[in-house]
């Protein structure tokens, strides 16, 4: 067994100025700056971006991927657990629940296992792959949400919350006008919602459209949708559901909505104020990311000798799970501390 130190002195993942770089691999993880070889964990803008030469994804991933990229984006995507080899290390995608097609990377190298998490969430969401706890020496978990005020209730339970706002509007002639991420997020109220009661419809801001079209096209069942544009315009909104992304929060395309009551479904609605702060009128708690006791039993689950949290509330968990017998240290990517996408 390798020393725990060797694992530390010798790491097969390390940061530098481009982001989470392999050198026995040739490749980085999600890259903020230009890579040759870029392994992404998801679509989601703060791990996605332009620039690298070559792309390797999960193939449920693909999509979006050129999607948010552009069609001439050099990618190949791969069947979650199959193998494939970068430089002298063998990688995999394993499934993250985050999004449709989220993925941990596994790397294995000289028989040394390193897995970077991504993002990830336990809960069960019928618009993804649930989540495989992956073994490794070496776990690189997220933190976004590391402190134990926040815990999740599940997204059915949230769906009816939803539902139960979106009826009082109907019986008051008013607008629901829900703001979400329109990558992920969405597609799971829309998901959640079709469980609950298949016969509802939404209409969706045109940035959830093009997403929500290209969930269907792989099967996702949600409830049926309308996209806004100039075939609706003048149309009364009175008693509809309506999804849009936080930056039509309060911009022109607003006004069509008259009367409207607003909401956000995000996991920093469980911090009370934060609604108000925002200036909405109701918060659903509904998050994309695993709250502290999954972060916890994740790490644990794995059976890693050594953690890495990052982007997020790292000094709180690495302080946690050192306490609870875990190594501990906390990994800096500063391009991602603050990421408020959820």
């Amino acid at each position: 067994m390798v020393a725990l130190t060797d694992l530390t002195t010798q790491p097969i993942l390390e940061l530098d100025k481009v982001g989470l770089r392999c050198e026995r691999g040739g490749f980085h993880i999600d890259p903020w700056g230009d890579a040759a070889v870029a392994v992404i964990t998801h679509a989601h803008g703060d791990h996605a971006r332009l620039g690298s030469g070559f792309y390797h994804c999960a193939e449920e991933c693909l999509p979006l991927i050129k999607q948010r990229l552009g069609p001439e984006t050099k990618v190949t995507g791969h069947k979650y657990g199959d193998r494939f080899r970068l430089g002298d290390t063998i990688v995999s995608f394993h499934p993250a629940g985050h999004i449709l097609g989220s993925a941990q990377v596994r790397v294995e190298c000289d028989g040394i296992v390193w897995v970077a998490s991504g993002d990830y969430k336990r809960a069960e969401d019928p618009t993804c792959a649930p989540f495989e706890v992956v073994p490794c020496d070496v776990f690189i978990t997220e933190a976004t949400f590391a402190l134990p005020i926040y815990r999740w209730e599940s997204g059915a339970e949230t769906a009816r919350q939803i539902l139960e706002w979106w009826d009082s509007n109907i019986r008051e002639q008013r607008p629901s006008l829900l703001f979400c991420y329109a990558l992920g997020k969405a597609q799971r109220v829309l998901a959640e919602i079709k469980r609950l009661d298949p016969s509802r419809h939404a209409y969706l801001h045109g940035a959830v459209h093009s997403l929500t079209e290209l969930y269907r096209r792989q099967n996702i069942d949600m409830i049926d949708t309308t996209l806004i544009n100039d075939e609706t315009k003048g149309k009364n909104f009175a008693g509809e559901l309506i999804l849009a992304p936080p930056s039509a929060y309060r911009s022109p395309w607003m006004k069509r909505f008259k009367g409207a009551d607003t909401g956000f479904a995000s996991g920093w609605m469980r911090v009370r104020g934060a609604r108000r702060r925002r200036g909405y009128d109701r918060g659903f708690i509904l998050s994309d990311h695993a709250d502290w006791p999954d972060l916890v039993r994740t790490v644990k689950e794995t059976g890693a000798r050594l953690a890495l949290p990052t982007h997020g509330g790292v000094d709180v968990l690495s302080r946690y799970l050192n306490e609870q017998g875990v190594v501990a240290t906390p990994l800096r990517a500063t391009a991602f501390e603050g990421e408020t996408e959820d």
